[in-house]
């Protein structure tokens, strides 16, 4: 099992809503994490938009059999679309499969921002408590994205956390821009550029192209993002890498044998039967997997890691990836196609693993 915050953690959700309250407790838990963690473990919040599509649910499911691992450890997760809420009743239930209930979870009470159809069948997931026996259901059941960021920041030792973005901006945007309040008396700039060692965000998919091409994507420009990418790719004070891969590394397949109480394996099918008509044996596309993947395993294979540049973000095109001569802290990551079986393969093996009920 992976050392969490423990039951502290779990009164830390409950009291979420009395913020002095729950910044107490926090700080009670993060000591006890970092006492209890190795420092090569990265220390992950993941920001997602839970629903869209089901590669997400892969995403936190790889992320917590990484925990139970020992090879991640999950400071938090973000939802950041509000406009479908049932996302956070996902999450909980994903969490609880793997026997981590007790991570903390945030989520915007924006109602307009988001993707605003339910792909994935979330409010009838989310509801079914019964089935999954989480605990939340909804976004405004747990505290809202910019207060639990701040909170959770404000007790990590300095440039210790990897935060991973595999939906869009706007959530990172929202901490970037907030103002010092009860909980810390930085900035949101601040806090990040103290606290977060880097920046991991799936999105400016086959930025880094030959002929210099701006690309819309959906996590960086749909949905109305690009403003806030705009803002995070010019103003982000911490190394950023921009991941473009995933999109030909199938998986989904390996879940049609594990049990039919499985959170991911009933969200994998009814994205795939509700969008596509498809069975889990078709598989989905594996950009937010393979996001996560790199986060944690910092691999050096499979991937090439462009160093000398900046992504450029245009409102009206998109972005494209400008090589230059000098180093930056900006990377872009593009997955390497030769390696789609294999990182497909491994990828499947692990979002298969049995619970840890």
């Amino acid at each position: 099992m992976p050392k969490f915050l423990g039951s502290i953690a779990v009164k830390l959700i409950l009291i979420a809503f009395n913020p002095i309250a729950f910044s107490i407790i926090l700080s009670i838990a993060g000591s006890n994490i970092h006492a209890q963690n190795a420092p090569s473990v990265p220390r992950i919040i993941l920001d997602t938009d839970m629903g869209s599509d089901c590669d997400d649910v892969g995403a936190l499911a790889l992320l917590n059999e990484y925990a139970n691992q020992g090879k991640a450890e999950i400071v938090g997760i973000i939802y950041s679309s509000g406009a479908v809420p049932y996302g956070v009743g996902v999450i909980d239930a994903i969490n609880r499969y793997y026997g981590n209930s007790q991570v903390p979870i945030g989520a915007s009470y924006d109602s307009l921002f988001g993707d605003p159809v339910d792909k994935m069948l979330a409010e009838k997931l989310a509801k079914d408590t019964s089935a999954f026996h989480h605990r939340f259901i909804k976004n405004t059941d747990v505290p809202e994205q910019t207060h639990l960021l701040r909170t959770l920041l404000a007790i990590q030792a300095d440039t210790s956390v990897v935060y991973v973005t595999v939906g869009h901006t706007k959530g990172l945007y929202d901490l970037l821009t907030s103002s010092p309040d009860s909980v810390s008396n930085l900035s949101g700039y601040e806090l990040a550029k103290t606290k977060i060692k880097k920046w991991v965000a799936l999105g400016a998919l086959n930025a880094d192209n030959p002929e210099g091409n701006y690309v819309r994507d959906w996590n960086f420009f749909f949905n109305e993002t690009i403003e806030f990418t705009h803002y995070l790719a010019n103003n982000f004070p911490r190394p950023t890498y921009f991941v473009s891969g995933g999109g030909d590394v199938m998986t989904g397949k390996s879940l049609a044998v594990t049990p039919p109480g499985n959170i991911v394996r009933t969200a994998y099918r009814d994205w795939l039967w509700n969008i596509e008509k498809k069975t889990l044996y078709d598989q989905r596309p594996s950009w937010d997997l393979i996001t996560v993947y790199y986060a944690v395993e910092e691999p050096t294979q499979h991937f090439r890691v462009r160093t000398n540049g900046y992504l450029q973000v245009d409102l009206e095109q998109g972005s494209r990836w400008v090589a230059t001569d000098t180093t930056t802290n900006r990377h872009f990551v593009s997955q390497n196609p030769s390696s789609n079986t294999a990182l497909a393969d491994y990828l499947n093996q692990l979002i298969a693993k049995p619970s840890e009920d």
